[in-house]
């Protein structure tokens, strides 16, 4: 039996084109689909010609070979394949400093946000600190992105905690430290180490990541449970039965939504991903997708925990993206020594020795294209045209954003509150004075991880809103076999739109098979 492969779509592709998602062009006698936003961004772009250029398959799909006019090719039919069974389980900152043609320093990518509804419980935790909290914007933005880090909603801080217990209460279960539940969950960590490095912690499909690693996965977790903040810690189970695995699933919820919002682009700081009329404001430090991070207040009863805006701070982001022509990292710098800022020209070719002057891709490392543009002011897309005060873009595994977020854990686990006289794991680290901190320390480079479980513990762990307790349905789920979507889909739309039922007002959740899958593959190396 033959099938004939399906006739070529009638548009080729062709550069400079602007190109939708699900657009299809035919391209060497196969079809490609544009993909979603933002990669579809870049199907038109250079270097991204489908099935032609080194990296190509960051904006397109290939659907298959195609047939031209009188040119159609006989091709097997496929056999219908017969289903498998669905496993079930039982850095340092970098001063920007201008230039006549300034070339300032790169910067952090930021990401967009979205308001949750967290709920104080019996007994309040630690005031919320959102990954991407955002407390007052509520403008959802979508969690793809070249090399970015994916959004997160703003939540709703929650009360500040009560003194420190080796239990805390949702109004539902009662969530404690269960010493040999928590061995037991250490022990199935320490025996799957090498595949949640090689077959978890993966970036760019198959390649290991190289800054998110076990080891600070490990130590991070440690802290939070162990020490964690206030009355509150990173839940590892109660001392029943099933306990442990019950903070395996925690756990596995956890890294699901870590692979997708930063551990699949390998990426700490924040990446400029936002374009603004075809191209990359430098101004993208402030905010993407007309948000303004460094406005990021706390509610008026914790705004005493919030950063100051300090307008003469200059930081330089210490990852950024790598695709060919890829905007440097996010910076910022005071008025006084940049007045204004440009675009990064992504089509820009910088290695051409043999210019007069010659020309190198010396803006970051491992630069292939691309270069600054300052010949007049670009805005961003809430309107910025400057990076003075905007330090403040997402970092870490769930991209903490924002001065309540850093201010609260400077108040909690940082400088400020040794300063005052509070039990402080990181009594050197002033996350208001460098909040590069999170990705750019060499001392501590568990503080990526860190940072992302205590927005677990505040925003997942605290979250009641409709009937619906975070804790109470972690149990269910574990109880009743671990089966269906419905309980990671619910943990998908609180990280990604700020409630466990969206749409909710933001929009549907980006990504959402994706965070599933991610944690059915969690939960397989965890517990087969």
């Amino acid at each position: 039996i033959f099938s004939f492969a399906p006739p070529c779509p009638d548009e080729t592709w062709v550069a400079g084109s602007v190109y939708s998602d699900g657009d299809i062009v035919t391209a060497l006698r196969h079809s490609y689909i544009c993909k979603e936003y933002p990669y579809s961004q870049w199907c038109g772009m250079r270097g991204y010609e489908p099935g032609v250029d080194q990296h190509w398959e960051m904006a397109w799909t290939l659907e298959g070979p195609c047939s031209e006019a009188a040119d159609v090719v006989p091709v097997p039919a496929t056999p219908t394949p017969t289903p498998n069974p669905i496993y079930k389980p039982t850095g340092p900152d970098l001063i920007v400093t201008p230039r006549p043609t300034p070339r300032p320093t790169p910067g952090p990518t930021s990401k967009p946000v979205e308001t949750a509804n967290v709920v104080v419980l019996s007994t309040p935790k630690p005031t919320d600190m959102p990954v991407n909290p955002r407390p007052v914007p509520v403008t959802p933005k979508p969690t793809a992105k070249p090399v970015a880090p994916t959004p997160k909603p703003s939540f709703k801080p929650v009360a500040p905690p009560p003194p420190a217990s080796s239990s805390s209460t949702t109004g539902f279960i009662e969530v404690v430290k269960a010493p040999r539940t928590t061995k037991q969950v250490y022990d199935i960590l320490k025996q799957k180490k090498s595949r949640i490095d090689s077959e978890l912690f993966l970036s760019a499909g198959d390649i290991e990541s190289t800054v998110y690693r076990y080891r600070g996965f490990r130590d991070g977790l440690e802290v939070m449970h162990e020490e964690g903040v206030g009355d509150s810690f990173f839940y590892l189970g109660d001392d029943s039965d099933i306990g442990y695995k019950v903070g395996l699933v925690n756990i596995a919820a956890f890294i699901a939504q870590s692979m997708k919002e930063t551990i699949k682009y390998d990426a700490c700081d924040e990446n400029s991903w936002d374009l603004v009329d075809s191209k990359y404001p430098l101004s993208n430090s402030c905010g993407q997708l007309g948000q303004s991070y460094q406005d990021y207040h706390c509610p008026e009863n914790e705004r005493h925990m919030e950063c100051k805006v300090d307008k003469n701070m200059k930081i330089t982001a210490t990852t950024h993206a790598n695709w060919y022509g890829a905007p440097a990292p996010l910076f910022c710098a005071p008025k006084s020594e940049i007045p204004f800022t440009g675009f990064w020209d992504y089509g820009l070719a910088c290695n051409d020795p043999w210019a007069n002057p010659p020309k190198y891709c010396e803006v970051y490392e491992g630069q292939k294209g691309g270069g600054f543009d300052f010949t007049s002011p670009v805005k961003n897309s809430a309107g910025r045209t400057d990076v003075e005060g905007c330090c403040w873009w997402g970092r870490g595994v769930i991209q903490t954003t924002g001065i309540c977020n850093f201010g609260k854990l400077n108040y909690f686990l940082g400088a400020r509150a040794a300063k005052e006289g509070r039990p402080s794991r990181y009594p050197s680290v002033d996350f208001c004075k460098t909040p590069d901190a999170v990705c750019a320390s060499k001392e501590h480079q568990e503080l990526k991880w860190v940072a992302g479980y205590f927005y677990w513990i505040n925003s997942l762990q605290a979250y009641r809103s409709g009937g619906w307790d975070y804790i109470s349905e972690l149990h269910n789920f574990v109880e009743n076999g671990m089966e269906g979507d419905a309980f990671i889909n619910a943990v998908s739309g609180i990280v990604n739109r700020g409630c466990h039922n969206p749409p909710c007002g933001t929009g549907p959740v980006d990504g959402g098979a994706e965070r599933s899958a991610n944690f059915r593959k969690v939960l397989s190396v965890f517990l087969e």
